[in-house]
């Protein structure tokens, strides 16, 4: 079994996007805290065996993370093809496999085990997060998701009414690097919660 550090190691790896689209809202997620989320996840016994589906999930880092990890069938869905070929080569770099979709969340039909998502926070286009919440309760029993720490409030509440049930809630530290022409800092620090939430 992978050591957490390990994974990190191995996520550090991958590549990250070529040339993010702010519309999207993309960043990377960064490795440490994949493999944060991941370790979780893998402890619960959420992804060693399972149906697992990544939302949104840019360059991959989370999907293979989930192989890495021994899952035993992993899709990967974003709607930018240029994500997707860069989470591809980052799968056979690694010589996990994944299988990457191109499709907006909305229209994914089928059923897993557990979701992995990490949304846009809605700073472009608001509620865009919460599409992504209805569609991995619609997929999987169980999903992890990232969302701004600040908006944890509103998000118990909007999962209730869906259907989900928090079960935990990890808080972490986003570091990423300067992406956008109109960000500022070199470095800017994001809190985010991570929820393990269950379908009811």
């Amino acid at each position: 079994m992978l050591t957490k550090k390990r994974l990190e190691i191995l996520l550090e790896k991958c590549k990250a996007f070529e040339s993010p689209k702010a519309v999207l809202e993309q960043y990377t997620i960064p490795s440490k805290a994949a493999a944060e989320i991941l370790y979780l996840a893998y402890m619960k016994g959420d992804i060693k065996d399972k149906r697992i589906y990544d939302l949104g999930c840019g360059t991959g880092r989370l999907a293979i993370g989930c192989a890495l990890l021994g899952a035993k069938e992993i899709t990967g869905v974003d709607i930018d093809e240029e994500a997707l070929k860069i989470a591809s080569h980052n799968s056979a770099n690694l010589g996990v496999n994944v299988k990457w979709v191109k499709s907006n969340v909305k229209d994914i039909k089928g059923e897993c085990d557990t979701v992995f998502q990490n949304p846009p926070f809605g700073v472009k286009r608001r509620g865009a997060d919460r599409v992504f919440l209805e569609k991995a309760l619609e997929l999987g029993m169980i999903t992890y998701s990232m969302h701004k720490a600040e908006t944890s409030g509103f998000l118990k509440e909007y999962i209730r009414d869906i259907g989900g049930e928090i079960t935990e809630a990890m808080k972490l530290e986003f570091e990423l690097p300067y992406t956008y022409a109109f960000h500022r800092k070199k470095l800017k620090k994001i809190n985010v919660i991570v929820l393990r939430i269950r379908r009811k």
